[in-house]
């Protein structure tokens, strides 16, 4: 990959000189990233390092380039035809787009918009990428799968039917059940692509709760349409528009007092 050097969209919170010191611990970290479909460039010379332990959230209108960030990270993007990335993404200092595919999946996880649990039982659903990565062994399957159940807060509500159709759940037990699948490998960083944008209020509250909580085992990325939920999750903001990250920040800097116009403009409603 070709490595950029523009400093356009380095963290506000350095470039302003904050007396707030930046995280010492960095799991990713992209360098001059350009994205484009074929002849198109939706990604412009992003630069942006993602705190280990932390969730980072990532706002702006449709069609800003989020989601194709967002996957860039976990190079999901091979599955589009003559998409690819320029510059440089490391995660823990390691080169992304040096690392074997598979491997690079198992260490970034994503769960996506809406919940897309297998036509499988519960307990199949969560031993699906156990299975993959070689783990066998009723006993060892069977913890491991409860495991990720409870570390997804959903152990209670399904342990006497794990054998059921994961589709008899409701959707906001199905993302959760997605969410215990992408964990039951052990993953390094999340990535969640408006994870909550097909819930209802309560289902959502419970996504987020569980967010909060498991940032003890993994790094979070999430993409966000929902101002309030960026607000209430995140620890960090990144503000995308025009395939452009235009300001980045610890969430309550964001909302409070964005540096940038068009962020302000974007948080108060007045465009996008």
């Amino acid at each position: 990959m070709v490595m950029k050097t523009s400093e356009e969209s380095r963290p506000t919170e350095r470039a302003a000189g904050a007396t707030t010191p930046w995280p010492a611990e960095i799991k990713l970290r992209a360098a001059g990233v350009d994205f484009y479909y074929g002849g198109r460039q939706a990604l412009h010379s992003i630069n942006l390092e993602v705190p280990t332990g932390r969730i980072t959230a990532l706002i702006g209108p449709s069609g800003c380039g989020k989601t194709t960030f967002l996957r860039i990270l976990n190079r999901m993007y091979e599955t589009v035809p003559r998409a690819r990335p320029e510059g440089e993404v490391l995660l823990d200092g390691e080169d992304i787009f040096s690392l074997d595919v598979v491997n690079l999946r198992r260490r970034v996880g994503m769960v996506f918009q809406k919940p897309n649990p297998f036509p499988k039982s519960i307990f199949e659903n969560i031993a699906y990428g156990l299975h993959i990565n070689g783990i066998g062994g009723k006993g060892t399957l069977a913890e491991a799968v409860e495991k990720s159940l409870r570390r997804a807060a959903l152990w209670e509500e399904v342990k006497d039917q794990l054998h059921k159709s994961a589709y008899a759940l409701s959707g906001g037990q199905q993302q959760r059940l997605c969410i215990a699948r992408a964990l039951a490998v052990e993953p390094e960083v999340l990535l969640l692509d408006e994870p909550c944008s097909a819930l209802d209020p309560i289902a959502t509250a419970k996504i987020e709760d569980l967010l909060f909580h498991l940032k003890d085992i993994c790094t979070m990325v999430i993409v966000t349409h929902n101002m309030q939920q960026a607000a209430r999750a995140a620890d960090y903001t990144g503000f995308f528009l025009m395939g452009r990250l235009i300001e980045f920040n610890k969430t309550a800097v964001i909302f409070k007092t964005p540096a940038r116009k068009e962020t302000e403009d974007y948080i108060t409603g007045r465009f996008g």
